[in-house]
């Protein structure tokens, strides 16, 4: 990672450090760590959106009103500040990464951790959590390209919603999601307000179609990183993995950070503003003309678009410029993510099954 700096720009980067910083305080257990994590939460609580709604604290006892302390980002800093960082290692940064990525949400305001991250003295706090980061050996693949020696696609035996079967080619499938999206929008117009504020939510994520081959790298004995990162995972605790061949010839575009993201949409445009700016605005706070990469015409050039973890942090959940006068939200994705826009396939008959432990962590079942 060139600059630590970069993991501070985007909410999910910055929810990183906090949720690393408060598992140090976890694996510390003193007095002191104890008092962060205590201000940590009463702090996230008080500047939620939802709070008293969305976000309650719940108390058994006496019946009488629960006495809540006012915490603010400056006395959490004070906290931060004084916590010593122990070596990292990679179960903790895993954890961390997790956590922050298991926390995106687009299609309502950031949470209480991702407001407290973002006010201005706890993010000036983070930057040596962000700076341990950077300089962690166990990080360093972050930002490294497509793993062409080993991807592998992950079908959740319990996820919430599979993609329907639909049958054809992923060029097909592709071009039945730009209707789909002309459709939608043409709809949202004719529907829905212009005014962002309007209390409506829909289509937020900005993903090619979820009937294409989708591929993570592993690593060693942790599995796929697709069984781990996982946005809004819903706890999903059994699955099938399958390895997936990358074609030698396959061009593949990086999404390493914002402006990749950018580019990709200036090259392929497609508009989505009355279907998305209700989502995207609550999320970002931005107004103005969305748009997202078309990926009909994307695969016309490319037979793969891969988001690196460091563009998943550094991206993610941001109103990214894409022109003077429009912008565009990466969302939906997971860290190391790979969508395929070509015909490719998991080996069906080389499969394994992994499983959640009671420890939480994944592990392979035993046949």
């Amino acid at each position: 990672m060139d600059d630590h700096e970069d993991l501070l720009v985007g909410p999910r980067g910055r929810r990183l450090c906090l949720e690393l910083a408060l598992a140090h305080a976890r694996e510390v257990a003193t007095p002191a760590s104890e008092a962060l994590l205590h201000a940590a939460f009463f702090a996230a609580h008080d500047l939620d959106p939802g709070r008293g709604t969305s976000s309650a604290l719940l108390t058994t006892g006496t019946g009488r009103p629960p006495v809540v302390p006012h915490v603010t980002p400056d006395e959490v800093t004070d906290l931060l500040d004084a916590l010593p960082l122990e070596s990292l290692d990679d179960r903790l940064l895993l954890e961390a990464l997790t956590a922050a990525v298991d926390n995106a949400r687009y299609w309502q305001e950031p949470d209480g951790e991702d407001v407290l991250a973002a006010s201005a003295p706890v993010r000036g706090a983070l930057g040596r959590v962000a700076a341990s980061i950077a300089t962690f050996g166990g990080a360093a693949w972050w930002s490294t390209p497509l793993d062409r020696t080993e991807q592998w696609s992950v079908a959740f035996d319990d996820a919430p919603s599979s993609p329907p079967v639909l049958h054809g080619t992923v060029r097909e499938h592709l071009a039945r999601w730009r209707s789909e999206v002309e459709r939608s929008e043409t709809e949202a117009r004719h529907d829905r307000p212009s005014d962002p504020r309007a209390p409506l939510s829909g289509i937020w994520w900005s993903t090619p179609p979820r009937e294409v081959t989708q591929t993570t790298r592993s690593l060693a004995n942790l599995g796929p990183l697709g069984l781990h990162l996982v946005e809004d995972s819903f706890t999903m605790d059994s699955a099938t993995v399958r390895p997936v061949g990358v074609p030698d010839d396959a061009q593949v575009f990086e999404v390493d950070g914002p402006e990749a993201w950018a580019q990709l949409c200036r090259r392929y445009p497609i508009d989505v503003t009355a279907s998305r700016r209700h989502d995207w605005f609550r999320t970002t706070g931005a107004v103005g003309t969305w748009v997202m990469p078309d990926w009909a015409r994307a695969a016309e050039n490319y037979d793969a678009v891969h988001l690196t973890v460091t563009g998943y942090l550094t991206t993610a959940g941001r109103a990214v410029a894409v022109t003077d006068d429009s912008s565009s939200v990466l969302a939906g994705w997971d860290p190391d993510q790979t969508y395929w826009l070509t015909d490719v396939a998991p080996v069906t008959d080389v499969e394994q099954r992994w499983g959640r432990r009671d420890d939480d962590t994944w592990g392979e079942a035993l046949p």
